[in-house]
């Protein structure tokens, strides 16, 4: 497989991982508020549906930087992946 590829592949399975480690953070922060709710006020029960909705994204966000440091460190970036913003090719000049 070549670089282009190899990003391609490396930029779709870690856009599901990043989506999979949100769902995950989702469930385990909706089981913790189902066993908590009992024990709080109405009033900061219903913002806890909201805060259950945007902590996943925060949460999920913070781990998956941490995770993608440590592949980073691991591979060679350069030797397996093309850079994604790098310096353009000059256009064509028609003749």
């Amino acid at each position: 497989m070549n670089k282009r590829t190899n990003t391609l592949l490396f930029i779709l399975g870690a856009t599901v991982f990043n989506i999979v480690l949100y769902i995950i953070c989702f469930l385990l922060l909706l089981v913790i508020y189902a066993q908590v709710i009992k024990f709080l006020p109405e009033s900061v029960q219903s913002w806890g549906i909201i805060v259950i909705l945007i902590l996943p994204i925060v949460a999920s966000f913070v781990l998956y930087r941490l995770i993608l440091k440590v592949v980073i460190k691991k591979v060679d970036v350069e030797k397996y992946f093309d850079p994604l913003f790098g310096p353009r090719r000059p256009p064509k000049k028609l003749s």
